[in-house]
């Protein structure tokens, strides 16, 4: 009988290896992962946690919050670039983002098929995995890090990329606002359905929810209109950097409501959990690929605004209410997930796996280690300044401190001005797509807009400089004076110290992670495919999306 079985054995075992390589002691839990576009650090909960005036005040985020009560909220988590494809290839892959070859940059990426990542690798384990809207869009097929379209479950609809858009049009057809919403959610719970069906009922999953509804552009009014978030609430929360006026204040009020979609969603897909039976066997983690668009500091910016973001989960089995301080990285997932379905890391990964202080019971710094981070970009827009250039920066994020280094001050940060101050672009009174003209690396906005309009306003240039001027080739922010980052004091002498050894701490762990921007081949960033026009066979960020918004970047 011995011998009758082995056969079959065996061949299952050539034909299935991943299926035995799993380490028997991994918890093999299912993976709910919500991933946002530019949805920054966000949510009810921070409110509490922070403990001070902030936008967080006029959020309402209840399922976020649930979360945080049963799981874990981390206080101090940071991207690795703040850029959606960089962001998303590092974390993906749980490199650093300068270690993942064209995935370095957004328009003219292409994936290396070379470099693992946790979904497939996952998937070789046995696990179901399946994803709706954006993982990684540039590259030739789409979200090819994730298999392509072979895991997409999108039948039920896309609309939830664009909550304020759909939804208003539907009540502008005739619809009460509380159907229109239902509507949008149902298309969340359909893909979710689709993607549980699928799979066999023995095998651990991993659903990517992938929506990108907190990107540019959103409905203006509609924070207030959709969600009841009162621009006037925000009066005197402003971080420094945004001015606090009626037409910014609504800007964000708006982007505070398609945050607040995003939580309908996790709601939603939390609800089909417990109905199905699987909510005490699932991870549940939540976050985005980094801060707030179309404003000063935030998306393509190392300050805290474009490099915090939100990470929530709930633990299967674990204490919940904890905060917790550690320093986290993004590609500290792509690891995390590996260890929870019991596959070994492959070499060169920058992220640790956070499996450890996901089980803890303990609140504040865990793992005395995690006392920094590091963030960095090359190129966003590839024609945002002349010759197709990159503004590269690299950051060391401490307790502290905030330590910026701009290897080609020269170079205009949010690009050159070009035709922003057009006559013509400007024209009018409302947001026109032209102001993306000038300036590309920021976000056609309501508040760009106001911020050119203002320039040479006295009141208001101090802004305008902080959003586009030209940066020195050092900045030291004191986080303990000054947590909106808008003063400078690497200049000042009594700074001379920590600025010196932050600068050399930066570089020596650039150089140790064999950054190409600093390991003697300080060119490769500086040449095409990184310096140039984007190449044909790269499929860019608006491939998908030529005539339409509905596949945001």
């Amino acid at each position: 009988m011995k011998s009758r079985l082995r056969l079959p054995i065996l061949l299952l075992a050539l034909a299935c290896p991943a299926l035995f390589a799993a380490d028997a002691a991994a918890p093999r839990w299912n993976i709910l992962f919500v991933f946002t576009d530019d949805w920054g650090r966000y949510a009810g909960v921070y409110a509490g946690i922070d403990g001070k005036p902030s936008l967080n005040d006029a959020i309402t985020t209840p399922n976020v919050d649930r979360l945080a009560r049963e799981g874990v909220a981390f206080r101090r988590a940071f991207v690795n670039a703040p850029s959606c494809t960089p962001c998303r290839s590092s974390m993906l892959s749980g490199r650093y983002f300068f270690n993942t070859g064209r995935g370095a940059i957004l328009r003219g990426a292409i994936w290396d098929s070379a470099i693992p990542t946790f979904p497939l690798q996952l998937r070789d384990a046995g696990y179901h995995i399946g994803k709706s809207y954006k993982v990684w869009s540039p590259g030739t097929p789409a979200d090819a890090p994730f298999g392509g379209q072979t895991h997409a479950y999108e039948k039920s609809g896309r609309a939830p990329n664009n909550f304020s858009e759909e939804v208003t049009a539907r009540v502008a057809g005739g619809m009460a606002l509380a159907a229109a919403r239902d509507e949008v959610l149902a298309q969340v719970r359909g893909n979710f359905d689709a993607f549980l069906a699928d799979r066999k009922e023995s095998r651990p999953w991993h659903y990517f929810l992938g929506v990108t509804t907190t990107h540019r552009k959103w409905v203006k009014g509609s924070g207030q209109a959709l969600w009841g978030i009162d621009p006037d609430k925000l009066k005197g929360r402003m971080p420094a950097f945004l001015p606090d006026v009626p037409e910014v204040r609504e800007d964000v009020a708006d982007y505070l409501g398609e945050c607040q979609a995003v939580d309908a969603y996790i709601g939603v897909l939390r609800a089909r959990l417990e109905a199905a039976g699987e909510l005490e066997r699932t991870l549940i983690i939540v976050s985005g690929d980094h801060g707030m668009p179309g404003v000063p500091s935030g998306k393509c910016n190392l300050y805290d605004h474009g490099t915090a973001v939100s990470l929530v989960a709930r633990v299967p089995g674990a204490k919940g209410g904890r905060v917790v301080d550690d320093f986290v990285c993004l590609p500290d997932l792509a690891p995390t997930f590996l260890e929870i379905g019991g596959v070994k890391p492959p070499a060169g990964l920058y992220g640790r796996s956070l499996l450890g202080i996901l089980r803890s019971d303990r609140s504040g710094q865990i793992d005395p280690t995690r006392s920094w981070v590091i963030t960095g970009r090359e190129r966003h827009v590839e024609n945002a300044r002349e010759g197709y250039v990159a503004y590269p920066m690299r950051a060391l994020r401490t307790a502290d401190f905030v330590y910026i280094r701009n290897f080609r001050p020269e170079r205009m940060p949010m690009g050159d001005a070009k035709m922003a101050f057009d006559p013509k672009v400007l024209a009018g009174n409302t947001l026109t797509e032209e102001t993306r003209v000038g300036f590309a690396d920021m976000d056609a906005s309501p508040t760009k807009e106001w911020l050119v309009r203002h320039r040479d306003d006295p009141r208001w240039k101090r802004h305008y400089d902080i959003a586009f001027g030209p940066r020195p080739a050092e900045e030291l922010y004191d986080l303990r004076k000054d947590p909106d980052q808008v003063n400078n004091v690497a200049s000042d002498p009594a700074y001379a110290k920590i600025r010196g050894e932050m600068g050399a701490d930066l570089m020596r762990r650039l150089t140790e992670a064999g950054d190409p921007r600093v390991t003697g081949d300080g060119l490769t960033f500086e040449k095409p495919p990184f310096a140039g026009p984007v190449i044909e066979e790269g499929a860019n960020e608006g491939s998908s999306k030529k005539a339409s918004r509905k596949a945001k970047n």
